[in-house]
């Protein structure tokens, strides 16, 4: 399956600095958070990853092959991905939610994965409760329905923002895992190294 390579590589470039304080972010830090997010080099080279697996697939074949078909489909994937952190930081803020995931104190695969599954759809307040995700599901879905607009008319639909929508959160569930389990992987690498 040529697919679940990419998804590993596209999560793992996303969960470099997965340190991070208990403290609430302030609006600032929000936008350092979402503009590291955008534009550093773990999002920019899933930008390109992203890019050349629709140039090999040949998606959308309007977009044509060669270095204009794939630079047009990195500028999307970055304008898309621009988009997504321009709304989530908006949302965010305006409803005082924190962007960042939180690795659970529970031991064992299960709970955390649930932990990881739960963080999705749930995030914590800049007062430190909890409520539903809006910044993540609106930014997701909302990111998904704009860059339709730049994307040819039969793809331009309802149906595709949807599952573009579902699958930015479908990444995101990835990469909550990988976040929440990165840091045992990497300890048990770094033992076995001579």
């Amino acid at each position: 399956m040529k697919t679940v390579p990419i998804i590993v590589l596209m999560c793992a470039f996303s969960v470099a600095g997965i340190a991070q304080t208990e403290e609430p972010l302030d609006v600032n830090g929000k936008l350092r958070y979402h503009a590291a997010k955008t534009f550093g080099p773990g999002s920019i080279a899933v930008s390109g990853v992203k890019a050349g697996y629709l140039q090999m697939t040949d998606s959308p074949t309007e977009w044509g092959q060669g270095a204009s078909g794939y630079s047009r489909r990195v500028v999307s994937s970055v304008a898309s991905s621009g988009i997504r952190s321009v709304l989530a930081f908006g949302l965010d803020s305006a409803l005082h939610q924190d962007p960042r995931y939180f690795r659970s104190d529970s031991t064992g695969i299960w709970p955390r994965t649930a932990h990881a599954l739960r963080g999705t759809i749930l995030t914590r307040t800049d007062s430190g409760g909890e409520t539903l995700s809006i910044w993540r599901l609106g930014s997701a879905y909302g990111a998904a329905f704009i860059s339709n607009q730049w994307y040819p008319d039969r793809l331009n639909t309802t149906r595709h923002a949807l599952v573009g929508g579902s699958t930015r959160l479908g990444f995101d569930v990835a990469k909550n895992v990988l976040a929440e389990f990165w840091p045992d992987i990497k300890k048990k690498i770094s033992r076995r190294k001579p």
